[in-house]
């Protein structure tokens, strides 16, 4: 048993970005995180996603662009609010979009978005291992359409994730509540009432969309 892989599975929680301080991941650390975001159940082996890494400079030019299509829709916005917008891509010292690509074949496309979101999993566990932080966030704009032209993605690609990494702050996050196991977990047999986490229902809001629709 490894105990130091089972501590990193435990006490890994997402930072958020604003709080995250430079250095971001180097390049070798970088190539780490990649690697272990690669190496996740894929079935048919189809490699539904790939990675747009974007950092230094390039943050900004990507912040320029969500600034410019929410002031576009949002004519009344004040400027502060557009500021907010303008520097989402500079929270954190690196950002990686993990894309997921429908496959063409007979392999379902729900289990190719499970497979995206498990490197997006895989990323964050990878950057906590190498003492650095991350957050997954999408916001409005990975729905976007003009930003989805910017990025070059087009009916085969959703935006699985925006991986927001970089140093911890010096100030350590607090843990956040975590599911209780006694309302989620059901050791089956014919008879056992099925649990099924109902007292995290939300009922204000709607069901949510799924983002993505068959080829």
């Amino acid at each position: 048993m490894s105990q130091e892989c089972l501590d990193v599975l435990l006490k890994r929680r997402s930072v958020k970005a604003v709080d995250m301080k430079a250095p971001g991941p180097s390049e070798d650390q970088l190539d780490v995180i990649l690697q272990a975001a690669s190496r996740v159940p894929d079935h048919g082996k189809v490699v539904p996603f790939y990675f747009m890494v974007i950092g230094g400079e390039h943050r900004q030019v990507a912040g320029d662009k969500v600034a410019e299509i929410f002031q576009k829709q949002n004519p009344d916005a004040p400027s502060d609010k557009i500021e907010v917008e303008r520097n989402r891509f500079n929270r954190a010292p690196c950002v990686v979009a993990v894309i997921y690509r429908q496959r063409r074949g007979k392999y379902p496309v729900w289990e190719q978005a499970l497979t995206a979101g498990a490197v997006c999993q895989n990323m964050l566990i990878a950057a906590h291992a190498q003492g650095l932080v991350g957050q997954w966030l999408s916001e409005w704009y990975a729905y976007d359409d003009d930003m989805r032209s910017f990025l070059d993605l087009d009916e085969r690609d959703v935006v699985a994730g925006f991986m927001h990494l970089g140093s911890p702050p010096d100030e350590k996050p607090q843990e956040r509540e975590r599911p209780d196991l006694g309302e989620i977990v059901t050791y089956w047999s014919p008879d056992a009432p099925v649990k099924k986490g109902d007292l995290y229902d939300r009922p204000k809001f709607p069901f949510p969309r799924l983002g993505f629709k068959p080829l």
